[in-house]
């Protein structure tokens, strides 16, 4: 093949040795296209008008609105044959049948027979009715002529004139002659515009009723994203769900499957339902299946819950509205309102909202508490919005201490007489050996004259599954973490749930992803209250808050890590639980450092000042009089008892078995007798103070001599 060489200008150089010429190839035009043939260029347009989404949208709407007339008339006709025949009851009888309600298939059969004699009753008097009505024609025409003719008679009478006796009738029959001609002017129009109407009818039933198929209805009612819930939707649901004795007994049922379901109720952002299932079918088939309900149901998983209440083979089906609990909610009371105060005894915590978005409140009182869940889901924020509530009753004392370290519960910090934060096995000692203080000091409760009233101690342990975990052993070997006999911290929090209560000593513990090894059965059963943030299986969402929440339909490991995040299920006495339920879903406030940290300020200044220990002494060697000073702290004053309490829990072993005695014994060798304040025995800091700078300038004195 022979190319075409352009040469556009002269080398001036020679190529260099080996290598060709530089050139450009031209390539010749290729051959014009002919004209696209009319055939093809038709059919292009005929495909393309065909297959546009406005073309498409207009064979769909005729197609809908075609069938929504068509399948009215479908629905129409057996209303009015329901109406007229026995089928509806039949149905019934049938629907009971296949839930195996027997009184209710019997009352059904009576209801028929009943309908069956009356509709009887009335054919028979058809047979006698065409004689009847004919005489009664005969008399009435009879009757109305005669008073019409009356009347002309009175009216002949007054007016003298013999024509007015036929006028009534005479004007009678002008009347009707009218209504004749009205008939006919009338009748024609209306022979055409009747059909109309009856097809505009038959069109809005079937529109009302969606009686279209999916594809040619609009794209709002195809996905049903949002839709209203109805008695046909969830039987839909529930025949789709997968389960054979429940679709069976559904497909039997016709048109009665409602029979099923019981009021559907608004309840908070969503509907209440409770279904009874027929006969053969389980709850926990149903439960079994959460998602794809929830999916027939057009709603999230996370939106559909699924309960058992007290009736037999019923489930209660709560179903939100499509996108309500994405809402976040508003902020807690204890931010909004700065004149709040918390009561121990008698109030409750405002802790969030349920899904029906009431107020949930939690009562705190005599109950141990256990907080659960994934890292990250608002556990500690859930927790501390308890704490913060009960800081304000002035009455409250915390033992703290916050195993992650980070500042999460920094600003108890003067409010807390104890305070440990950190994660190493050193602050895990330490924190196991503020539980045992609070031990020594529920024992010297106990021992108390009866009738003493004691003031709540709250001993809080944030990240307990790190002292659980902790592999560290005291002097006799002993360890500190663990789940055996011989482990300090679980005994001590074991002995605390055994008899704290009575007393007003009270364990909260905080955890992440419970196991058996990070928190043993013996302490999560130990607590009154149980909650769970998102979990990852069953069994942790058992561990958490027991097989009977669990079996109740209790599911925390439902939860959508990250995006329910503040949202745990509860099980306790202390909250309202709707009947029958053994659980409640709370959507928990949220409550940042900075507003906690407002709210802790209000504690304080309701307090008489509180000096919080970072650490627990441990030393054999101590000095009384400094210890009483160190616990007095910056108050004034401070009452004897609460002196002592401070003292055992800075050193339990020291002053654990100290009374009143003991330490007026003390005080009162050192010069700083303790004295009577308002009607109490109180410890003077001046005085203590005093005793102090006066026993070492002593020592020195004598040091010097």
């Amino acid at each position: 093949m022979s190319e075409n060489v352009v040469h556009l200008h002269k080398p001036t150089d020679p190529p260099p040795p080996g290598t060709s010429p530089t050139v450009l190839t031209v390539v010749p035009d290729a051959p014009p296209i002919g004209p696209v043939p009319l055939w093809v260029r038709s059919g292009r347009a005929v495909k393309t008008a065909a297959t546009h989404e406005r073309t498409r949208a207009a064979a769909r709407a005729a197609a809908r609105h075609s069938l929504y007339t068509l399948n009215g008339g479908r629905i129409v006709a057996r209303r009015a044959w329901d109406g007229r025949t026995g089928s509806r009851y039949e149905r019934m009888i049938r629907a009971a049948e296949a839930a195996g309600n027997l009184e209710a298939a019997e009352e059904w059969e009576e209801r028929l027979q009943r309908f069956r004699a009356a509709r009887h009753h009335r054919r028979m008097d058809l047979l006698h009715s065409p004689v009847e009505a004919a005489k009664g024609v005969a008399v009435g025409a009879g009757v109305s002529i005669g008073v019409l003719v009356a009347l002309g008679v009175v009216m002949a009478i007054n007016t003298k004139d013999v024509g007015d006796v036929i006028t009534p009738l005479t004007a009678t029959i002008d009347f009707i002659a009218l209504l004749i001609r009205i008939v006919q002017v009338v009748w024609g129009p209306a022979l055409s515009i009747g059909p109309l109407l009856a097809l505009f009818a038959l069109w809005s039933v079937g529109r009302k009723q969606h009686a279209a198929p999916a594809w040619a209805l609009p794209a709002n009612v195809q996905s049903g994203e949002g839709e209203p819930i109805t008695p046909s939707i969830v039987v839909k649901a529930l025949r789709d769900l997968g389960v054979p004795a429940l679709a069976r007994a559904i497909k039997e049922m016709g048109d009665a499957g409602a029979s099923m379901l019981g009021p559907i109720r608004i309840a908070g952002c969503g509907v209440e339902v409770d279904v009874t299932l027929p006969s053969g079918v389980s709850t926990n088939e149903v439960q079994g299946k959460r998602r794809k309900l929830a999916e027939n149901l057009t709603r999230h998983e996370h939106e559909v819950f699924i309960t058992i209440p007290q009736a037999a083979r019923t489930v209660r089906l709560w179903v939100a509205d499509s996108g309500a609990l994405d809402e976040p909610i508003g902020p807690s009371p204890l931010v909004t309102d700065d004149t709040m105060t918390a009561d121990y005894a008698k109030g409750r915590a405002p802790w969030g909202q349920d899904l029906r978005g009431d107020a949930a409140a939690l009562s705190l009182y005599q109950r141990h508490l256990l907080i659960t869940g994934l890292s990250n889901q608002g556990k500690t924020v859930a927790l501390r919005s308890l704490a913060l509530w009960l800081a304000l009753d002035k009455s409250v004392q915390f033992l703290m201490g916050d195993l992650k370290g980070v500042g999460d519960w920094a600003m108890f910090d003067g409010l807390a007489k104890t305070l440990i934060q950190g994660p190493t096995d050193e602050h895990v000692i330490q924190v196991t050996e503020m539980v045992e203080g609070a031990v020594t000091e529920m024992n010297r409760r106990i021992q108390a004259p009866p009738g003493t009233v004691f003031p709540p101690l709250i001993v809080l342990v944030d990240e307990a599954q790190v002292a659980f975990m902790c592999p560290a052993k005291d002097e006799d070997k002993r360890p500190y973490g663990g789940s055996k006999a011989n482990s300090r911290y679980f005994m001590a929090v074991r002995k605390i749930h055994n008899q704290g209560r009575a007393v007003n000593v009270l364990m909260w513990q905080g955890t992440q992803d419970p196991t058996n090894e990070n928190l043993p059965k013996l302490v999560r059963e130990g607590a009154h209250t149980r909650a769970s943030l998102a979990l990852g299986t069953e069994s942790q969402a058992r561990m958490a808050l027991g097989d009977k929440a669990v079996d109740g339909g209790a599911a925390p490991n439902l939860l959508r890590p990250g995006l329910d995040r503040g949202t745990l299920v509860v099980a306790s006495d202390g909250i309202t639980i709707p009947a029958g339920q053994s659980s409640i879903t709370v959507r928990t406030h949220y409550i940042d450092d900075d507003a906690a940290e407002a709210i802790t300020d209000r504690a304080k200044a309701l307090r008489d000042g509180v000096t919080t220990l970072h650490a627990i002494e441990r030393e054999e060697e101590h000095d009384p009089l400094a210890d009483i000073a160190a616990v007095v702290g910056d108050a004034p004053r401070v009452r004897t008892k609460d002196v002592l309490a401070r003292l055992a829990t800075r050193n339990a072993d020291a002053y654990g078995g100290w009374s009143f005695i003991d330490l007026k014994r003390l005080l009162d060798d050192a010069g700083a007798e303790p004295y009577k304040s308002d009607g109490v025995m109180v410890v003077s800091r001046d005085r203590v103070t005093r005793a102090l700078a006066n026993r070492d300038t002593d020592g020195s004195a004598s040091a010097d001599g």
